[in-house]
């Protein structure tokens, strides 16, 4: 990768994750648009490819040793805490984790500004992939992400049980969940997957573009501020090896993701006003909902045992959706899937995919390099605890019905039945929302209020969509390329 040493640029990306490789991919293509992309974690190795653990799909290298990744202290609720990991690599939380690639569903944008209706939105979800089993309408053909799905012959022992379970009880097959009217049923997960490798956007958009000169990556290169002349973004500063400079650009991009996107506004002075000045950063411009509203998908499991082989798979080939629930059966022990865990046992999770919590993302400290407290504020609503108390019902219809095949024995919980086995599903989104009074952005991804100055990343949807949110962030990062492009013509 280039060593920093550019001082202007015309575009700055900062983050080089699933959003931020696919903005200055597509932004590079103008040879006239000089693109520099600045990315904290490492990169492939000087011969251009990522190690194994990076491309086995087979794997989350998400573990307590892994080098990919950065950590932060959540609070689920006030009383359970848990250790988040993102990725901090070139290709971010999509060069790790289980390559789950399922679109929004039309319904979810009505949530969204009215340009982000699900027709509008469909030409950059096309423009992103090529699907390899599915042909016609709905369906890309030349796109950088493949989308693929585990045919049914070869999946593993129980995903073929659990699929046959859900069948039995009468939930309907669902053979295309990248369909705008799939609804519900149980169906084969569409994955940014091909023969067991794990396809990231920057393996896709940029690996293969490394060549333009008119593209720079800087990786191992933390964004300490984004830079102001007034309300006017300039550029960004930036540190690698011990070292501070600044790239001075007139357009500057944040794709660093629902977490670190609103710290980084923060940090420069875009923020709650009273918030950002008790702890000395200077106000650019008071923004009350920065960091502010965010909504994710809470999870909570049901643990089992069952003697059944242990037969490597990307975590999950079939998902059931029923009401606002994904029923999640993975396919080994996440000790089999994340190096470095404890042993512990099989998992079938419960997906709350429309949530009343809201969350909240606040500064403790002005140095960039210490975590901000993320609060989740899960399953405070009664309705919340009600949904997904009637999906751990049907998981055990499931397990029921699946043990007229096999010994299947649940494992018992302590305590409360939800708050014991809570987690979350790192779908964090709406941090930098788009909106119209309240919104931090406006419907072309600026920052209100702010020049020069782009979101595009999750922390920009409106709420999370009821699917997982990967295939979503990359249409999204498309259609800001397209805003970028044309704001520079």
């Amino acid at each position: 990768m280039s060593p920093v040493e550019a001082s202007y640029a015309d575009v700055i990306v900062v983050g080089g994750g699933s959003c931020g490789a696919v903005v200055a991919s597509r932004a590079s293509e103008n040879p006239d648009c000089r693109v520099v992309l600045v990315e904290s974690g490492p990169g492939p190795s000087s011969d251009g490819t990522y190690p194994p653990e990076i491309i086995d799909a087979h794997v989350l290298p998400v573990g307590p040793s892994s080098p990919w990744i950065s950590t932060y202290r959540a609070e689920l609720t006030p009383e359970i805490t848990r250790w988040i990991s993102r990725g901090r690599v070139l290709g971010g939380s999509g060069a790790v984790n289980g390559g789950y690639f399922v679109r929004g569903r039309p319904r979810d944008f009505d949530a969204w500004p009215a340009s982000w209706s699900f027709d509008d939105v469909l030409p950059f979800f096309l423009q992103s992939e090529t699907d390899l089993d599915i042909s016609g309408e709905w369906h890309g053909r030349g796109g950088p992400m493949p989308v693929a799905r585990t045919p049914r012959g070869v999946q593993n022992e129980i995903t073929k049980l659990f699929h046959d379970a859900a069948i039995t009880l009468g939930y309907p097959g669902d053979p295309d969940m990248n369909d705008p009217t799939s609804a519900c049923g149980i169906g084969a997960v569409p994955l940014n997957v091909v023969d067991g490798r794990r396809v990231n956007t920057a393996a896709a958009y940029v690996l293969p573009v490394l060549y333009r000169s008119n593209l720079d990556v800087f990786t191992e290169t933390t964004a300490l501020a984004v830079l102001f002349d007034g309300t006017r973004a300039t550029g960004v500063e930036v540190v690698r090896n011990g070292r501070v400079s600044r790239v001075i650009a007139p357009s500057v991009v944040l794709c660093a993701g629902a977490v670190r996107t609103p710290q980084l506004l923060m940090l420069s002075g875009v923020g709650p006003a009273d918030h950002i000045a008790e702890l000395g950063v200077p106000v650019v411009l008071d923004h009350p909902f920065v960091g502010r509203e965010f909504s994710d998908h809470p999870e909570v499991g049901v643990h089992y045992r069952a003697p059944l082989p242990f037969e490597p798979a990307s975590p999950l080939q079939e998902v059931l959706h029923v009401d606002d629930l994904e029923i999640r059966p993975y396919t080994a022990a996440f000790d089999r899937l994340i190096p470095g865990l404890p042993i512990g046992d099989p998992m079938i999770g419960v997906g709350l995919m429309r949530s009343d919590s809201r969350g909240d993302i606040t500064l403790v400290s002005a140095d960039p390099m210490v975590a901000p407290i993320v609060k989740y504020r899960y399953l405070e609503s009664v309705g919340d605890r009600r949904a997904v108390q009637a999906g751990l019902d049907r998981v055990a219809e499931l397990l029921g019905t699946l043990s007229r095949r096999h010994p299947i024995e649940v494992l018992e919980v302590r305590g409360d039945p939800l708050l014991s086995r809570l987690g979350t599903s790192l779908h964090l989104s709406g941090s930098c929302a788009m909106g119209n009074d309240n919104g931090v952005l406006d419907d072309r991804l600026h920052v209100q209020g702010i020049e020069g100055l782009m979101v595009a990343d999750t922390s920009a949807f409106p709420v999370v969509p009821t699917r997982g949110p990967h295939a979503t962030a990359v249409m999204l990062a498309e259609r800001a390329a397209d805003f970028l492009s044309a704001s520079m013509t």
